[in-house]
């Protein structure tokens, strides 16, 4: 297979201004050929909600109009498309990351690991993490979203299920990040693309600085590509999903092949 564009889009969405996020989306993609395309969590929506019931007014079904509209831009880019999103399921509430293909049916991933004032606005998500297998590209794609990041075994159980490329839709507000996601890629060999947001949000007295800096990790953990710190920005890179397949480091050992699951239980070692 020939390699695929990989596009990671960095820009500052409008807090409750949906309809201008959209159009600007599509204006910032109109000339975009990519074969994975990255958005940022709760690009729609902007981040700092307050209340669970100001996330439900602004919240969606998984096949509501911002999913339509994410289907839409896939097929017409003929395209993977994921984006963040607020998710409304019933009486529940989640941030989410559509995962849009031009041939299947949209997947959706849950927000597991919630952030600072997200616990009050969100549920945990309530679905274990998955890898989308597309065969058209001969890709293996797994998602994570922001804060999710912090958890090792959140990268490890998307490359366990066979991921060569983990997307990560952000809204990072420290620096930290750089150093973790860099190493979530080279102790699993896969490729990371993180799209974090840019700009600011006030609500009430509190401001939330979002870091920009969006990046496209290699498999071997060097930054491919990175956005500045506040600009809308698009990063482009070609990438190889099948070179993250062998996971040996050397003749004799190899990252997967080496686990040694036994002792890594929480009741293995014994305190002094």
């Amino acid at each position: 297979m020939k390699p695929l564009k990989l596009a990671v889009v960095q820009f500052s969405p409008g807090f409750n201004r949906k309809r201008n996020n959209l159009d600007r989306i599509e204006r910032l993609t109109a000339g975009l050929d990519a074969d994975i395309i990255v958005l940022p969590e709760l690009c729609t929506t902007g981040y700092f909600f307050l209340s669970r019931e100001e996330t439900a007014k602004a919240a969606e079904p998984a096949d509501g109009p911002t999913a339509r509209f994410f289907q839409e831009m896939a097929q017409r880019h003929n395209a993977i498309v994921v984006a963040g999103f607020a998710e409304c399921d019933g009486d529940k509430l989640f941030n989410a990351a559509l995962i849009a293909r031009p041939e299947a049916l949209p997947r959706v991933y849950r927000k597991i690991h919630l952030f600072y004032k997200e616990k009050f606005c969100f549920d945990p998500g309530d679905r274990e993490f998955f890898v989308v297998e597309d065969e058209t590209r001969d890709l293996r794609l797994g998602a994570m979203i922001c804060y999710d990041f912090r958890f090792p075994e959140a990268a490890r159980i998307l490359t366990l299920l066979g991921a060569d490329v983990i997307v990560c839709p952000s809204n990072l507000v420290t620096d930290a990040w750089h150093m973790v996601m860099a190493a979530r890629a080279v102790e699993n060999k896969v490729y990371v693309a993180v799209a974090n947001r840019a700009g600011r949000e006030k609500r009430n007295s509190e401001e939330l600085v979002f870091t920009g800096r969006s990046t496209i990790f290699g498999y071997n953990g060097r930054e491919l590509k990175t956005a500045g710190p506040e600009d809308d920005e698009i990063l482009e890179v070609a990438i190889s999903p099948s070179k993250t397949r062998d996971k040996a480091i050397n003749p004799l050992n190899d990252l997967i092949k080496d686990r040694q699951p036994g002792y890594y239980g929480p009741l293995v070692g014994k305190s002094e």
